[in-house]
């Protein structure tokens, strides 16, 4: 099994509840946060992308 490599998110700051994420040799990537370690998402660059695009539009429009 390969190893996987974690970063924090640069948006979790110094807080507790921090978001990590690991992108492996096979295109997949692996989110995890800190207060469920055990519990990963596995998804792909593409639908990763297509989450964090719908995120920033939903942001958007409940701001304006």
């Amino acid at each position: 099994m390969q190893a996987i490599d974690w970063q924090k998110s640069t948006y979790s700051g110094d807080g507790s509840n921090c978001v990590y994420v690991a992108a492996t040799g096979t295109g997949q990537i692996h989110l995890r946060e800190s207060d469920a370690p055990d519990t990963t998402l596995i998804t792909t660059r593409p639908r990763l992308g297509e989450l964090i695009r719908s995120l920033k539009a939903h942001h958007i429009r409940t701001r304006s």
